[in-house]
């Protein structure tokens, strides 16, 4: 049986037996002089919810943000290994940044729409892509904010200032905004820490959703939210990937005991 078919940690790996969109291999990242992301190996199974938790600063919202190289624009980051993406590894490359970041989209900690109308919010992506068509960006509007189940509460205002919205609801233009460029993989930051329950449990659902046409990796602090929405779930410490395996293996039965200390109580 090859490696890529065991669901455990074999010889420090970590690895996945789904089909798998991204690898991480041998992967260390530092700011300066600071290592913050020390030897993970990680596969990210596609159509599947991937959760990353940990306490602050383990370094899970730097993982995130390498897999469409965002930490790129931080002064002083350099990197070793490899991280595969579709068998390609986005570090070899430097004019594919652009192409990653359309199939890699990124949802972030706050909602962060654009000071225009909710229409314009959502055109913004294929517009720079070069659609002009109206009737075309107009398709393209109606089935991203559908897909980011929110069409029926701003159909009738989509020239209005997408402020005017409730957090909740502006999020989820953000995620409207990132669907309209076709992404393959949709990276989320702590999306819900700055929304109320009800809006949490919405932008969980559509999450939910969401998986079926999409990869989705969400950074988040909330453990019950991790369990309640993902399908696998890495377990971050001082830059370490400690365990990686199902969701419900993982909250039931950890093999590691950091992990078993975190998702108790004992720290974090």
């Amino acid at each position: 049986m090859s490696v890529a078919m065991i669901d455990e940690k074999v010889e420090g790996e970590i690895v996945e037996k789904n089909s798998s969109i991204f690898k991480i291999e041998d992967f260390n990242l530092w700011y300066g002089t600071n290592q913050a992301i020390y030897g993970v190996n990680l596969s990210i199974p596609q159509n599947k919810i991937t959760a990353v938790i940990g306490p602050s600063g383990c370094g899970k919202s730097t993982l995130l943000k390498t897999l469409n190289r965002m930490n790129d624009m931080i002064p002083g980051v350099r990197t070793s290994g490899q991280v595969m993406y579709n068998n390609q590894d986005i570090f070899r490359n430097k004019q594919m940044v652009e192409e990653l970041r359309t199939q890699v989209g990124m949802v972030f900690q706050k909602p962060n729409p654009f000071p225009k109308s909710i229409y314009d919010n959502v055109a913004y992506g294929p517009r720079i892509h070069g659609i002009k068509k109206k009737k075309v960006l107009d398709e393209i509007v109606e089935n991203s904010l559908k897909g980011a189940a929110i069409w029926d509460e701003v159909k009738d205002r989509l020239n209005q200032n997408a402020f005017s919205l409730s957090g909740g609801q502006q999020q989820r233009v953000c995620i409207a905004r990132c669907l309209a460029i076709e992404p393959d993989v949709i990276l989320m930051d702590e999306p819900t820490s700055a929304l109320d329950p009800i809006s949490t449990s919405k932008i969980e659902e559509l999450i939910k959703e969401l998986k079926n046409n999409y990869t989705i990796v969400i950074v988040t602090h909330n453990m019950q939210q991790a369990a309640r929405i993902s399908d696998k779930t890495a377990f971050m410490l001082n830059g370490e990937l400690v365990e990686f395996t199902d969701t419900d293996r993982l909250f039931s039965n950890p093999k590691d005991k950091r992990t078993e200390d975190y998702i108790t109580g004992r720290f974090g």
